[in-house]
């Protein structure tokens, strides 16, 4: 019995002298006490406005060294604008400390969003309405699967000189994409990387074979073959001395042309 009332004695007089530093570690007591009166940010960024991560850090850091919410401070600071990611701590005695990654957009999403190059979404800025981007979209849910689709369908058409501008996957998961030169390519849902892999091997032999006719769209959601539509060979211009004609409609004629290589 004696022995017991020792240990329950020790087991208090511990308790006595802990619960006083876990009450001020935690906040629960002193508050207000040892204030945070400097601010250090982390970070390359350009757009991320200096006063707005001020005020949205400084209700936080009034709480003293022990008592502020990092967790809170950080989604404050997640929700500015440009703000991809953010860590916050803090260093003795006084220092709030933010490291901050900001968005760098990569391409176009749909017709409001942005997307970074972490493949984040992140709304148009103003000053971005007009920034030359590729153009991707389909539902957010599909973000890495249309990003991925995007860079091998980049490197499938490079050695041909052409770009990829946009790339879409509808909400049915069918696939589009449009070419630098113009040429608007439907996928469909089904084996879009084999079709693509082969209409951009096969694509110098029908471009040579079609000399100066552009091509204005391919539709690969066939088994053994493309549906090709073909524009109007650009004619010459008439000589100084005629009045130029009217420019001609644009005549498209289509056809399928076997996949063999």
């Amino acid at each position: 019995m004696n022995a017991a009332l020792r240990i329950m004695a020790w087991l208090l007089a511990l308790a006595l002298v802990a619960l006083p530093v876990v009450a001020v570690v935690n906040g629960w007591i002193g508050a207000d006490r040892w204030p945070l009166s400097r601010l250090r940010v982390q970070g390359e960024f350009e757009r991320v406005d200096a006063a707005q991560l001020q005020a949205a850090v400084l209700p936080y850091a009034k709480r003293g060294f022990f008592a502020v919410p990092l967790e809170d401070a950080k989604h404050a600071v997640e929700r500015l604008p440009w703000v991809e990611r953010a860590d916050v701590r803090k260093r003795w005695p006084d220092v709030l400390e933010v490291r901050i990654t900001e968005h760098k957009p990569f391409a176009r999403w749909g017709n409001d969003k942005l997307l970074s190059e972490h493949g984040r979404l992140f709304p148009v800025p103003k000053e971005l309405a007009g920034l030359d981007l590729p153009q991707l979209g389909g539902p957010d849910s599909q973000v890495q699967e249309v990003t991925a689709l995007y860079n091998e369908s980049r490197q499938l058409f490079a050695p041909l000189g052409l770009d990829v501008t946009t790339l879409v996957m509808d909400a049915r998961g069918s696939w589009s994409l449009l070419l630098g030169n113009g040429t608007q390519v439907v996928v469909g849902r089904t084996d879009a990387r084999p079709r693509l892999d082969r209409f951009a091997r096969m694509l110098p032999q029908l471009l040579a074979a079609a000399q100066t006719q552009p091509l204005v769209r391919a539709d690969l959601r066939y088994t053994n073959g493309f549906a090709l539509s073909w524009g109007e060979a650009p004619k010459a211009a008439p000589p100084a001395s005629t009045p130029s004609p009217l420019p001609a409609p644009i005549a498209v004629a289509g056809r399928l042309l076997q996949g063999t290589t």
